[in-house]
Formats: structure tokens, sequence, C-alpha cells
């Protein structure tokens, strides 16, 4: 089973991250500055999450396979690597809690995933990713198939 959606994915280490959030709210911006930082492009703008042995994995859209929109400059073409196991989701947001509440999950393609909120404007932006993705890896969190949180949003079914 594979779904695709709207967002950026990159790769830390061997983590997937997922960035979501409407048009406009700073996906490619993000994918940018933690590229610059290390990260591995998965896909800009639309991807595929499959069902990998009872697990999330992120891959490209072939079409666009390594190419990232820079707003202002246009379309650039960048190194990628096809796919990473998805680890975390950043919700992109202007309305972001200052003591989030604990382990927070969202619902995607029929997993239950740690997500954080995160206003991509700010300039530690990518570092507060890469820390917001060692906490999760601190905790011990994953994905889980199928377990509907309570604190959780579903945003795919």
């Amino acid at each position: 089973m594979e779904n695709i959606i709207h967002g950026s994915a990159v790769a830390i280490g061997e983590n997937g991250v997922l960035l979501l959030g409407p048009s406009g709210s700073g996906k490619s911006d993000l994918t940018l500055q933690l590229i610059d930082r290390g990260a591995k492009l998965i896909c800009d703008d639309a991807l595929r999450i499959e069902n990998n042995n009872g697990l999330p994995l992120l891959s490209c859209v072939q079409h666009i396979a390594g190419k990232i929109e820079v707003r202002g400059i246009g379309i650039c073409q960048v190194d990628f690597i096809s796919s990473a196991p998805l680890r975390l989701i950043v919700q992109l947001s202007q309305n972001v809690d200052r003591m989030p509440p604990e382990h927070q999950r969202i619902n995607i393609a029929g997993f239950s995933v740690p997500m954080f909120k995160l206003d991509s404007f700010q300039a530690s932006s990518a570092l507060k990713v890469e820390w917001a993705l060692q906490c999760v890896i601190d905790a011990g969190l994953h994905p889980v198939a199928n377990l509907v949180a309570a604190s959780s949003e579903s945003i795919m079914k």
C-alpha cells in the first residue's frame, strides 16, 4: 500500500523527516537549510509513503527525483537518496505552542508518527528539526501502524 502526499522529506542520518504544511509555509526553504546542514533530499513537493513490512517508508515520485523548487530561482537539481524510513513529521505552522505536549503524534497513511510543530521562518528552524529528531530517537519513539493516539490529528487515511 502506498500514498502520495504533498510535502518535502529529507533523511538525517538513517531517519526520514517529513515536512508538512500549506503552500508557502516554508517546506522547500527549510529543506534547503537542512540539506546545507548535511541532510539528504528524499523528495520535494510530492512523495510516497509506502508500508514496508509494517513500517512507513518515504520515497520520491520518479519524475521529480533530485529536484527542489528554490523560490525566486526556479527548479534546481540536488543530490538525493531514493528512500528512508519515516521517523518524524514536522508540521509547519506559525501557531506553535511554547511548551508543547510531550510525545505528540499524527496519523498519516495508516501510521501514528511522532510529530512536532515548528515555525519554519525562524532562523533556528533547521537546528530545531534536528533537535526534535534527537528527542524522538532518545525517547525511543517510532511510527506505529494503525494506532490512534488521543493527542493526534488525522491528516490522511
